[in-house]
């Protein structure tokens, strides 16, 4: 079927109205099909140009009607090269129910997503962080590119959506873009989450995404060995900003705390008990959740070594995270770890090497990390050879003569 678009627009004379006005239409024609549907506008017969299909004169009444008439048409073009790229089998009624449907500008799929980084926006710093609207601007400018590149688009209705739009969209950043499994997954569930929330609204009513199996990386934790770990705070640097990187990442290592909690971290979350005892009574700003940890000797000395440098209350004077990044790469190179140094590595240490690997019990280790479900600390259970090596000295010792083998 040839797919040649044709677009007419005309007055229905016959059902003019007590005002004397007339409705426009409009009619879409696709190959062998063809389609009639009402503007909404309804416009003086007299200033009526059936040859232009639009109204005659430059007065504020045919300025705005041939504006809407023109936004129309331009959006049914759009459409219709949409489908064409696609490579999608459509006629004149497909055509119409998509342009219907895009006459709310929320209808497209960036746009709508464009919304949601302004609800976002409004909610920074209130319960969501800055972090959060840099990550859905990132993803949205991903998308913006994907259409451009893939289909000369601008943006895309939400009903062109399906399992062959989601496979292109992970070819694009696979391929062309380059991006890990892990991230490219990342990026592909942001997506999901804009379709879920225009799903909700009632906006689409049928998921592109169901029964579509996404690829999921091996989740690989990271945390450094007590060599590395003795390597680090052993060293000694030139760069003052370096030596408190140092002290974080060694802090965060005997506390589990996030980089951004330890930003937050003031002298006020730190509480003696009557035992003598000083612990961090926080929440996590991730989670909201509860992290109450007790503080070891080392994570003492280095709060007190940073006591009189802040004049704000806060515990370190903490970098930028892009600066806190740049100096740990200088920490990886001079203590020649060769582990690619993130600060979460820190949290992961705390979690494998200080905690679960000396026996302490994973329900205490989930609460100091503040985590919410005992299943998340569950992937830091990484046991190494040491925890292996004392566990099975212990046991060595409990059956010692308790089984005889006999020839």
């Amino acid at each position: 079927m040839t797919n040649e678009l044709k677009v007419l627009f005309y007055l229905k004379k016959n059902q003019s109205k007590k005002s004397g006005l007339c409705p426009v239409m409009g009619r879409i024609q696709v190959g062998k099909t063809m389609v009639q549907f009402s503007l909404k506008i309804d416009v003086d017969a007299k200033l009526w140009d059936a040859k232009a299909g639009r109204l005659k004169g430059k007065s504020v009444v045919a300025n705005d009607a041939n504006r809407q008439i023109e936004k129309i048409n331009l959006l049914i073009y759009s459409r219709y090269n949409e489908m064409v790229r696609l490579g999608r089998e459509f006629t004149a009624s497909d055509l119409k129910v998509i342009v219907q449907g895009m006459a709310k500008a929320q209808d497209s799929l960036c746009a709508y997503l464009e919304k949601m980084i302004e609800k976002l926006a409004a909610r920074v710093g209130k319960d969501r962080a800055s972090g959060s609207l840099t990550g859905i601007k990132y993803h949205h400018s991903q998308l913006t590119d994907f259409l451009k590149t893939r289909y000369k688009l601008d943006d895309i209705s939400f009903r062109a959506l399906n399992h062959s739009f989601i496979e292109e969209y992970v070819h694009y950043l696979r391929v062309t873009r380059k991006l890990a499994v892990g991230t490219t997954t990342n990026a592909v569930n942001r997506l999901r989450e804009v379709i879920s929330e225009a799903i909700d609204e009632g906006i689409i009513g049928k998921d592109p995404f169901f029964s579509y199996d996404l690829e999921y990386p091996e989740s690989k934790h990271r945390y450094i060995s007590r060599e590395d770990l003795t390597k680090i705070m052993s060293a000694e640097f030139e760069n003052e900003t370096t030596w408190i990187v140092r002290d974080m990442f060694v802090f965060s290592s005997f506390t589990g705390l996030a980089y951004i909690d330890v930003k937050n971290l003031t002298y006020e979350n730190i509480v003696r008990q009557e035992d003598g005892s000083y612990w961090i009574m926080t929440h996590r700003q991730k989670t909201g959740s509860a992290s109450n940890i007790r503080l070891m000797e080392i994570s003492l000395a280095l709060i007190e070594k940073y006591r009189n440098d802040n004049a704000n209350g806060k515990v370190f004077p903490v970098p930028i995270y892009p600066t806190t990044l740049n100096h740990l790469k200088k920490i990886d190179k001079q203590c020649k770890l060769d582990k690619n140094l993130c600060y979460h590595m820190s949290r992961h240490t705390f979690a494998s090497l200080i905690t679960l690997s000396e026996g302490v019990p994973i329900e205490t280790v989930s609460k100091m990390l503040g985590h919410r479900d005992i299943t998340t600390t569950q992937i830091y259970a990484e046991v190494s050879t040491d925890k292996i090596l004392k566990d099975i000295m212990v046991l060595s010792e409990k059956i010692n003569g308790k089984y005889i083998l006999i020839n």
